[in-house]
């Protein structure tokens, strides 16, 4: 390991000595990656998606026309279109799609330590959607972004999508637009095997310390009911934040986890489950105690590029998202038959 490296770094990789093979490698490097912002990675291939009409399929719901105005359903969108647009248009004169992704959650979005390839759930489906309008899946430039800076990052211009495991709810279709919902996940509690006493989302992370990333479902969810868990750092959101209950990425939680610096990590169980994956001394604990959807996101206002986005997951949900999802996800997250069925305002 380098001079100079992060000390956090150097105390995972000691607690990490001894794991060996691409769990440890994946998490060294993810604590290491969660200290960059927005570095520009090119990529290589990937699956891709025809526009195809809407249709019924395996896995796949027939659209159901809601009110535009009304926030019942949150992960409603706009209906798919192939039309090019002005967004379309820049990014066909640019010649790569810009989109922001996680490369530390392991099966979503990471960098693989072997190849030094980003790859997951995550990036097949940005692939697919950069096939989709410029006709090549490595057309693409993927900027890694922590999970607290993917609204930012869409509005300041620096990408044109977000797709890194982004719940859909009231609140961030005010600041950003969705595509439709491509999964369906749930918060829940990840805490050590030999902690028997938590038992998920209930009194019994009463003075527990709990982690949780920096503009998250699940610091929200906390923030609402924390049942006298420990959620907050002192000093948070200041130059003397600590960054030890609340961080910038979700996989730091499970690096504090490993360091017995907070007791259990709140997070979506899709990402809880690929953390479950990379060290067996962890579990989830409860049942999920929500129900979230993911969606691919833009900048406001980018109505053509949301259309086109939800047209690639019409074809998409037909066939390469089980593709994506048996080798990505079907280990970890078994049981799952197909994606959500679209809703359209």
């Amino acid at each position: 390991m380098p001079n100079g490296t992060d000390p956090l770094v150097r105390r995972a990789a000691r607690r990490l000595r001894g794991w060996g093979g691409v769990a440890a490698m994946a998490v060294a490097c993810a604590l290491t990656a969660s200290l960059v912002t927005l570095l520009p990675l090119a990529s290589h291939e990937g699956d891709g998606a025809a526009a195809v009409p809407r249709t019924a399929g395996p896995g796949v719901g027939t659209g159901v026309q809601i009110k535009a105005d009304t926030c019942e359903h949150p992960e409603a969108s706009l209906t798919p279109s192939s039309a090019d647009g002005p967004s379309i248009q820049a990014i066909k004169d640019r010649g790569k799609l810009i989109v922001g992704v996680d490369q530390s959650s392991y099966r979503w979005g990471y960098r693989n330590p072997e190849k030094g390839v980003l790859e997951g759930f995550d990036i097949d489906l940005a692939r697919a959607i950069a096939k989709d309008i410029l006709g090549d899946p490595a057309a693409i430039i993927f900027r890694t972004i922590p999970t607290n800076q993917r609204i930012t990052a869409l509005n300041s211009g620096k990408v044109d999508l977000v797709v890194r495991t982004m719940t859909i709810n009231c609140k961030r279709i005010e600041q950003v637009a969705f595509s439709t919902a491509y999964f369906q996940a749930g918060q829940q509690v990840l805490a050590p095997k030999l902690a028997t006493e938590i038992t998920g989302y209930d009194s019994s992370l009463r003075g527990k310390r709990i982690c949780t990333a920096e503009g998250s479902t699940a610091y929200d969810a906390l923030a609402e009911n924390s049942f006298g868990a420990i959620i907050k750092d002192e000093g948070d959101g200041t130059k003397d934040d600590p960054d030890v209950l609340t961080v910038p990425n979700q996989l730091d939680c499970l690096v504090r986890l490993q360091m017995g610096e907070v007791d259990a990590v709140v997070t979506d169980n899709a990402l809880a489950a690929g953390q479950a994956a990379q060290d067996p001394a962890v579990e989830l604990k409860g049942r999920p105690f929500t129900q979230e959807y993911y969606g691919v996101a833009a900048k406001l206002g980018n109505d053509d590029l949301v259309r086109r986005v939800n047209q690639v997951l019409v074809g998409y949900r037909q066939g390469p998202w089980q593709k994506a999802y048996k080798e990505w996800l079907e280990k970890d997250l078994p049981g799952i038959t197909g994606p959500p069925a679209p809703l359209y305002k």
